[in-house]
């Protein structure tokens, strides 16, 4: 039953019937993968260009470790171009620490890892501690980067990273938003401080608005009331004009900024873009009126794969500790934004889905064996929405 809410869910979880613990580790949808222990799917051994990219039938089954994980049987992956740079070894310092903080495997552990960091497909095992969901369940979610991804045939998930799919999605449409969808929360509501509470009327200027956060965030703001100027191609205009986009520059129709100081400031600067456009954007913010340029352009995970840890993370404090300074003397507010998982928030971008407020833009969708396409396209950059996958071509869709 669907109506259980997620915190009736999670507060529940102890009162279980005490014999259900002896029927094993997990509830199962007849998971004939129980009795086999590999599965199809694309795996790096190495970090490097794209011929790291290995087709194989004998990936390691993932199992339900904790009582709160589920296994979801993918039916669509969407790809993101953090996969491109994790192909490559970026954040491999980072991610090593998150999937193994004390420190007891080799180096190299991680191998053979698993790409791709979206997922729609079918719940097929619980954990004990599993309420809000059931096998059979049609969810999606966004996987964080330290754990194995979606380009296999399935994937094991914390039950709070998991949301129920918006009902009117395919798989493959629905591939196309989890993790774009969790970046553009992370950094409009947790980092921006924008909601649908106070959204109405607020200036937004979304910096490289044709890719897969900056055509989410357009419709997440615009449904919210807020004015929305957006700078991508000339090409792109109309895509992002169509998702509601009030004012667009086209940043090939000379420089960026110059045609920006002819508008109105802003409340809120999501920069998709980085490196140059900090020079100049935080100058478009409305002062001493709590207004913040978001970027998703930092040096962090860099800082850390270059410096190690600890001063990696002290370089990105000094960063960012200068930045915030200075540009508080302007009053405006300066700050990074990072991904988040989250399966609440997908609850809330599955309604809005399901109320015609958010669209997915899909640009064009590969089949399995054609993931190192898949890899190519996204690398090439000049995204026109996402690129997904199709895992499983499901009669049902």
């Amino acid at each position: 039953d669907e109506s259980v809410t997620r915190e009736q869910a999670i507060s529940g979880f102890q009162s279980h019937d005490p014999t259900e613990r002896t029927r094993g580790q997990y509830r199962s949808l007849s998971f004939s993968a129980s009795r086999r222990s590999v599965m199809p799917a694309w795996v790096i051994d190495k970090y490097g260009k794209n011929e790291v990219l290995r087709f194989t039938k004998n990936a390691a089954l993932p199992i339900i470790h904790y009582p709160n994980e589920v296994i979801v049987k993918v039916h669509a992956a969407g790809l993101n171009p953090i996969d491109i740079s994790m192909r490559g070894g970026y954040g491999a310092a980072t991610m090593a620490m998150k999937r193994d903080p004390l420190n007891m495997n080799q180096s190299g552990s991680e191998f053979p890892l698993i790409l791709g960091r979206d997922v729609s497909g079918e719940i097929m095992e619980c954990g004990l501690d599993v309420n809000y969901f059931k096998p059979g369940d049609q969810v999606w979610a966004a996987i964080p980067p330290w754990k194995q991804g979606s380009l296999a045939e399935f994937v094991v998930l914390s039950a709070n990273e998991v949301s129920h799919k918006p009902k009117s999605l395919r798989h493959v449409e629905a591939a196309s938003i989890p993790y774009v969808a969790a970046t553009a929360w992370s950094v409009i509501v947790n980092t921006g401080g924008l909601n649908k509470d106070n959204g109405s009327k607020k200036r937004v200027l979304i910096l490289g608005g044709s890719g897969g956060v900056g055509t989410l965030a357009i419709q997440m703001v615009k449904a919210w009331g807020a004015h929305v100027t957006v700078t991508c191609s000339q090409n792109a205009e109309r895509l992002v004009r169509d998702l509601g986009a009030d004012d667009v520059v086209d940043y090939t129709a000379g420089p960026v900024e110059k045609q920006l100081q002819t508008l109105q400031k802003f409340d809120l600067i999501l920069d998709n873009i980085g490196g140059e456009t900090e020079k100049w954007a935080l100058d478009l913010l409305k002062p001493w009126n709590g207004a913040k340029y978001v970027t998703l352009v930092t040096p962090f995970l860099h800082n850390t794969d270059r410096l190690g840890l600890a001063d990696g993370m002290m370089q990105s404090g000094v960063t960012i500790g200068c930045k915030v300074l200075k540009h508080l003397r302007k009053g405006v507010h300066y700050r990074w934004g990072f991904f988040a998982p989250s399966g609440p928030t997908l609850d809330e971008i599955s309604e809005m889905v399901d109320a015609g407020k958010v669209r997915p833009v899909v640009e064009k969708v590969f089949s399995f064996a054609q993931v190192p396409q898949v890899f190519q396209k996204v690398e090439q950059g000049h995204a026109r929405g996402k690129t997904v996958v199709s895992v499983i071509d499901d009669q049902k869709e």
